[in-house]
């Protein structure tokens, strides 16, 4: 076999070859792009064995072993469809081995790729490959992270809009108990202060309502009216201005984002809905069609990726770990895990126990024996997502009965 070692930056990547006994064959700091990726495919030819030239096609390539501290973009992409096997490493993986190997705290790119050639060398086996996800799942994949993005960014504008106003303007709050609803936007946005508030008409009020599509319209905008022309506390003309601009730039951010969400919802149930394990996701209680792609997109498609379930649930951070040492045994949540992941799946167990019986008897079975509510529910997406991969192994739909039938015998 041969190992590379690949340390990239912005604009050029170190690599270096070994081979199996750990001897460095080449070195080379080559150019981000096509250059650079053919430059690499030159150099690897070159140390390929002569034996190697009868072996059937791709099988060269698949013995040819390649670390890099990244899954993701055009270089690694390009490594994939090469033939060439990719793993990627962890850079807090990375960091530890290089204080085993040295503990003086150096570090450099070629220090690094040499780093990662030998961890490929020496112990490949405890890392995981670049998966082998088809193009539509990866597609889905990078729309459903934009869309949580945004849909994140827009609860951090929301926030600092929140903010705002508690320090100057508290009779909105009271007021829009939704700030992000577009009729509360188109409001804030024609009167961020409570001097301006205060001249807002019921008709405008009211106008604002139906157009956001709002029920008791008349009854909302009364209540709304009486708020914000009560008698209130004041700041200074100038805080109050200032206040207003920076509430009136989070209304301009907050009405993008929400137009975008929407947008790109769209874009991601689209293809969503083309994908050929759309159906199963879609068959699971708890799971729509955003959380649906969600969760397909970070578990990904290949069908090699996970051995059994188990190893899906340990990718999805829904296992526990254990530490045990001497006589003190200590079983613990995974912490290290998919951070995108662990929100969809904590989404999807409480939309779960709103949609399947079975769901939430495991979820009251375990609150009875005094499993606190995030634990308990960690636990019931642990369960979930063993279901999931029996029904994507098995090719079948989601079946209440056959999902909980065992756990409700055994609770009997």
């Amino acid at each position: 076999m041969l190992f590379v070692g690949d340390d990239w930056a912005e604009d050029h990547h170190d690599v270096e070859v070994v081979d199996d006994q750990g001897s460095v064959l080449a070195r080379r700091r080559l150019p981000e792009g096509f250059d650079g990726i053919a430059a690499l495919h030159a150099l690897i030819a070159t140390h390929l064995p002569e034996e190697w030239a009868d072996l059937e096609p791709g099988r060269a390539q698949a013995l040819v072993k390649v670390g890099i501290e990244t899954d993701r973009g055009p270089w690694v992409a390009a490594l994939v469809a090469a033939g060439y096997e990719v793993f990627a490493i962890n850079p807090l993986s990375v960091a530890r081995y290089r204080e085993r190997h040295s503990t003086s705290g150096a570090k450099s790119d070629a220090a690094d790729a040499h780093l990662l050639a030998e961890i490929v060398r020496l112990d490949r086996h405890h890392h995981r490959p670049v998966a082998g996800d088809s193009e539509d799942a990866e597609a889905i994949k990078l729309v459903a992270r934009t869309h949580q993005s945004l849909i994140w960014d827009r609860t951090r504008h929301l926030l600092r809009m929140r903010a705002a106003l508690r320090d100057f303007f508290p009779a909105a709050l009271e007021a829009f108990p939704d700030l992000d609803a577009p009729d509360v936007l188109e409001l804030l946005a024609k009167a961020a202060d409570p001097t301006r508030a205060a001249r807002l008409t019921r008709g405008q009020i009211a106008g604002a309502l139906r157009r956001a599509h709002r029920r008791d319209v008349e009854a909302k905008a009364d209540r709304i009216h009486q708020i914000l022309h009560a008698e209130q506390l004041h700041r200074s003309a100038t805080v109050e201005s200032a206040y207003a601009a920076i509430v009136t730039g989070q209304v301009a951010i907050l009405q993008t984002l929400n137009a975008q969400i929407t947008e790109l919802g769209a874009v991601v149930a689209d293809h969503f809905g083309r994908h050929p394990d759309a159906e199963i996701y879609a068959s699971q209680p708890g799971l729509g069609v955003v959380l649906g792609a969600r969760v397909l997109g970070e578990f990904g498609d290949d069908p090699d990726r996970y051995a059994d379930s188990k190893a899906r649930k340990n990718y999805a951070g829904t296992s526990p770990i254990t530490k045990a040492s001497g006589n003190r045994k200590v079983v613990l949540a995974r912490y290290a895990r998919n951070r995108r992941l662990a929100d969809a799946l904590q989404q999807w167990a409480l939309g779960a126990m709103r949609g399947s019986p079975g769901a939430r008897a495991y979820y009251l079975a375990l609150r009875d024996r005094g499993i606190n509510h995030h634990a308990a529910l960690r636990q019931l997406a642990n369960r979930l997502v063993g279901i999931l991969h029996g029904c994507l192994k098995t090719r079948t739909s989601y079946n209440e009965h056959t999902a909980w039938d065992h756990h409700i015998h055994t609770a009997a």
